[in-house]
């Protein structure tokens, strides 16, 4: 039987299968500690470290255009709306989104996809470009094929200490407390909640920010062990008890060919055509082209 290397985040539906409480037919598991998870996305995509790995999905569509050999699962892992994803310094001359053009604004990298979202909510909901803004960031894309447009700017300072001292006007990281008084950064978008409703309501999603990754090999050698992986997966998500009313966030957790989520996967393909992040504005039901066939026939 083989062992495969999974890099996955605990969450209510992982724990199960990472402390081994749940098995998995047709092969074994073993799960290395990566804290952020976030920090498994570049091995994977540049070295196939792991077998099967979480991954944001602006990082896999930039994998999937520069030809990595990664698969796409339909298992969304986690998400949420961003609509209260971008926040500014208390005092700070923002009154409406319109307000970041020709500004400079903090995210920790282009490619981030919680920066996916709020770029894509900035242009549909209020008609600010991503060319529009200047985004100073601290950290590279995943993908080293990728080449960031020219109003991308890196810097080795902090993000909030550049908020405090007014180098940007704005940060994607949503309201965070800043001081000891319990002062907080302030949503740049005032209404947050009734858009992220009417924007629900608009595309009947919720945003995905990691979805489940698979080395393209192992899904065409071993189909019966990543079968048995993939069932394993949403058998957790299916375990995950809802007392009520969903939230967002439970509600961007799931899994199969969805319309909800398929609708995401579009939203997050438009998106990133839009803001440069790849090259060509692919098909969902091309991304799922390997688990149809390997998995779904």
């Amino acid at each position: 039987m083989n062992t495969y290397t999974v890099a996955v985040r605990n969450y209510a539906h992982t724990t199960p299968l990472k402390s081994g409480e749940r098995q998995v037919e047709n092969c074994r598991l073993e799960f290395p500690q990566i804290d952020p998870i976030y920090k498994a996305f570049a091995p994977m995509v540049r070295e196939l470290k792991f077998d099967v790995s979480e991954m944001a999905i602006a990082t896999y569509l930039q994998a999937k255009d520069a030809g990595k050999q990664i698969s796409l699962l339909p298992v969304a892992m986690n998400g949420d709306f961003h609509h209260h994803s971008i926040s500014h310094w208390p005092g700070a001359p923002i009154r409406s989104p319109k307000d970041l053009v020709g500004r400079r604004v903090g995210v920790r990298a282009y490619t981030q996809t919680t920066g996916l979202w709020v770029r894509g909510v900035l242009k549909e909901d209020y008609g600010v470009e991503a060319d529009q803004i200047t985004w100073v960031t601290t950290e590279g894309p995943h993908v080293d094929e990728y080449v960031e447009p020219p109003n991308v700017e890196r810097t080795s300072s902090k993000i909030l200490d550049l908020l405090r001292d007014g180098d940007i006007v704005a940060a994607v990281r949503g309201p965070v407390v800043i001081d000891n008084d319990g002062a907080s950064l302030v949503p740049v978008i005032k209404n947050w909640q009734e858009a992220e409703q009417a924007w629900s309501e608009r595309h009947s999603t919720v945003p995905m920010n990691h979805m489940l990754t698979v080395r393209t090999d192992l899904l065409k050698n071993d189909p019966k062990a990543v079968r048995s992986i993939y069932e394993a997966f949403t058998a957790g998500i299916d375990m995950v008890p809802t007392d009520g009313p969903r939230t967002s966030r439970q509600r961007a957790v799931r899994y199969g060919l969805s319309e909800e989520l398929l609708s995401a996967l579009r939203l997050a393909v438009r998106y990133a055509y839009e803001q440069r992040l790849i090259r060509s504005e692919f098909a969902v039901e091309d991304l799922f082209a390997d688990f149809i066939e390997c998995l779904d026939a």
